[in-house]
């Protein structure tokens, strides 16, 4: 499975990307505005970074003007690594078929339910972004769609990759994994916090403890 950012933080993605762990990145209009800083030059200094999936979401919400804001992306970004971010509603579908038609991948966001998924996929995109957290928030069981979802795209063999969103918790990627998501995009915090165990610490405190009872000649290099 591959690890994304949800994030337009470009300390927290360097930072990510030195660990050599990072695939790609997501972003959205309210996490670019989150930074205040220009839409345009945040995505392009994200694509620089990392060389993996970068998505940039429109804002408009009619079929042409979602093709358009989705091509003027491309054409103003310039980078071979950007995905187009439409959100999954009925004009939705019809710029989702023009762009992948003309070489552009779409992320499809906003999916709820597996049937979205399905469409979106039939229509061309290159991701389908479940909100997995959202779900969880009004009493349903976010990652049952992730489920339902692998096992549909697999019947039918569609390339459309399970794009794993809303991750609140290490859970959620472990959960993620095991239901056969591509991707999880998660918070840099929730990234962090699959990093830590409190066993890991405790070893390593007493690993450094019993290492400075050795006398100094016995300790390697000296």
């Amino acid at each position: 499975m591959k690890i994304f950012l949800d994030t337009a933080n470009i300390d927290e993605i360097r930072e990510a990307h030195s660990w050599g762990i990072l695939d790609g990145v997501t972003t959205n209009p309210s996490l670019v505005a989150k930074e205040g800083k220009d839409f345009l030059d945040v995505v392009r200094q994200i694509c620089a970074i990392v060389p993996g999936p970068v998505s940039a979401e429109v804002v408009a919400t009619t079929t042409d003007d979602m093709i358009r804001e989705g091509r003027e992306i491309m054409r103003k970004i310039g980078a071979p690594n950007v995905v187009i971010k439409i959100p999954m509603i009925r004009e939705g579908l019809r710029a989702i078929r023009t762009l992948s038609s003309e070489g552009i991948r779409v992320n499809t966001t906003l999916i709820f339910s597996s049937p979205q998924a399905l469409l979106a996929a039939k229509a061309g995109a290159a991701y389908v972004s479940p909100f997995i957290g959202r779900l969880d928030d009004i009493s349903h069981v976010g990652m049952d769609i992730v489920r339902d979802i692998r096992v549909i795209f697999d019947n039918y063999e569609f390339k459309c990759g399970i794009l794993a969103a809303s991750i609140r918790n290490p859970l959620h990627v472990v959960d993620a994994a095991r239901a056969g998501a591509d991707v999880a995009t998660m918070p840099f915090g929730v990234l962090e916090a699959i990093i830590r165990h409190p066993l890991t610490d405790v070893g390593l405190k007493k690993f450094l403890k019993d290492w400075e009872k050795l006398p100094q000649q016995m300790r390697a290099g000296s």
